[in-house]
């Protein structure tokens, strides 16, 4: 089940809102947003819910271990508790791959191991963070274990955010487990923006997924035309699809009384990679930052400690989006850029003017991006001649016969526009703020009726990041 799809918007969300709000008090609401977010989550794949539930009962446990203990057996818990949550991470998620690149190690010997089939649980990666930064938090005094299983349960598994994100710390919504208010007005403003996120995933990000796929999976030696019109797609269907997502579940938290933390600023507005790293999935960027950069010494030790530190984090951060030589190569593409700027190049970008900054972080972001979508290096290496031309300049193909619609340019169009450029007068395009009150009524109502159109009249498609 996603958020965008009939069974979602037509039968979950309004019997999930009927019966939390049928609910008197704050007790009885966690209940009931807890039955949910289970049922919600065991629509994906329900054997997976076992692994869900013994994470939370291992984590409620481990919590009040740290908690309670002082000096260095304090340490040696929470110690023990982030290497369950990387092993529970590590044994779904890596396996296949660590197995996979052994084969080729041992593959001169004659030897082999078989592959072990392990599914990936929806959600694992971002309800492991989750955990992991409760346990530090505790840890370093910011937070006290929650000693209610059914409030920490449902930090742990509401289903706005329980399967891509946004990556939420116990201490933002703490209190609101056990203190929270929903006003007409709040109401309100969570449903514009989970109709700003229905839009922007239906309207925009699916309706290139045609193109992007057609020409990443299917076409082989994509020339010059292919290849950039794919990129720039797959640059346009991946921004709408993860903020689209985001915008929603911090609509859908508002709606009931969570303050989500915001994921996405208009990223590619960005005028380095340094800050477009302020403004894409800023959730993971400051938990990378906090969990892990600053602990491995930040910027503290010396300018080559700082590049060592950068580099590790995001080779690291590419990992953790996926167990492939691809993701691993996004990351490090990334951290070498950081790398740079930080050593100088950002004090030249701060110099050019804005619009040249801006299509160099757009343009080191889509390259990058080349890398992540691919299947295979194979598959990003033969994207990048097609974008240098060395497969050609233009043929008649049927990724572009069949992807390159008129609803599909119009998305290339409209998306460009609110992803790269900054509307200081009217920021409601791009989710940042009110119009006046009529016109903003007006544009989220047409928008609301056209995106429910349009999931009525197409298979509901899945995030891209519940792969993740």
């Amino acid at each position: 089940m996603t958020f965008a799809s009939i069974e979602f918007l037509f039968y979950f969300f309004p019997l999930f809102l009927v019966s939390y709000f049928s609910a008197k008090t704050i007790t009885t609401r966690n209940y009931i947003f807890l039955a949910f977010s289970l049922v919600f989550y065991a629509a994906g794949y329900t054997p997976h819910m076992v692994i869900l539930l013994f994470s939370v009962a291992v984590n409620f446990f481990l919590a009040r271990k740290v908690d309670a203990r002082e000096g260095h057996a304090r340490k040696q818990m929470l110690i023990v508790g982030v290497t369950f949550n990387l092993l529970l991470l590590g044994v779904f998620k890596y396996t296949g791959f660590l197995v996979e690149n052994l084969d080729v190690v041992l593959e001169p010997l004659g030897l082999a191991i078989a592959r072990p089939r392990i599914a990936l649980p929806l959600g694992i990666s971002f309800y492991s963070f989750h955990a992991i930064s409760y346990l530090a938090d505790i840890y370093k005094g910011r937070v006290r274990a929650n000693r209610d299983p059914v409030q920490f349960a449902l930090y742990m598994c509401m289903f706005p955010q329980l399967v891509a994100g946004p990556i939420v710390r116990y201490s933002t919504v703490a209190r609101q487990l056990s203190e929270r208010r929903v006003t007409p007005g709040r109401f309100s403003a969570g449903a514009r923006l989970f109709v700003i996120g229905l839009a922007w995933k239906v309207l925009i990000a699916d309706e290139l997924a045609r193109l992007v796929e057609g020409v990443f999976d299917t076409t082989t030696d994509p020339t010059f035309v292919e290849s950039w019109l794919a990129a720039y797609s797959y640059t346009i269907q991946i921004y709408f699809d993860f903020a689209g997502y985001s915008t929603m579940a911090v609509g859908l938290g508002i709606m009931v009384g969570f303050a989500l933390p915001r994921n996405f600023r208009i990223p590619y507005s960005a005028n380095s990679i340094t800050e477009f790293w302020r403004r894409w999935h800023m959730s993971l960027s400051a938990f990378m930052r906090d969990y892990l950069y600053i602990p491995l010494g930040g910027n503290r030790r010396g300018e080559m400690r700082t590049y060592v530190n950068l580099g590790t984090v995001f080779v690291l951060c590419g990992l953790w989006h996926g167990a492939s030589w691809n993701f691993i190569i996004w990351g490090a593409h990334h951290g070498f850029f950081l790398i740079v700027e930080r050593a100088g190049l950002g004090r030249l970008l701060a110099r050019l003017p804005k619009p040249l900054s801006q299509l160099y972080t757009v343009l080191v972001v889509l390259t990058g991006l080349v890398w992540f979508r691919a299947s295979d290096i194979h598959g990003a290496i033969e994207m990048f001649q097609g974008m240098i031309g060395l497969n050609g300049l233009h043929r008649p193909s049927m990724a572009l016969g069949f992807g390159l619609t008129t609803l599909s340019v119009t998305a290339m169009i409209v998306g460009g526009l609110i992803a790269f450029v900054r509307w200081p007068r009217w920021s409601l395009l791009s989710g940042e703020g009110r119009a006046a009150m009529v016109v903003d009524f007006a544009f989220i109502g047409l928008l609301m009726v056209v995106s429910i159109i349009w999931v009525g009249g197409t298979n509901a498609t899945p995030f891209l990041y519940y792969q993740f």
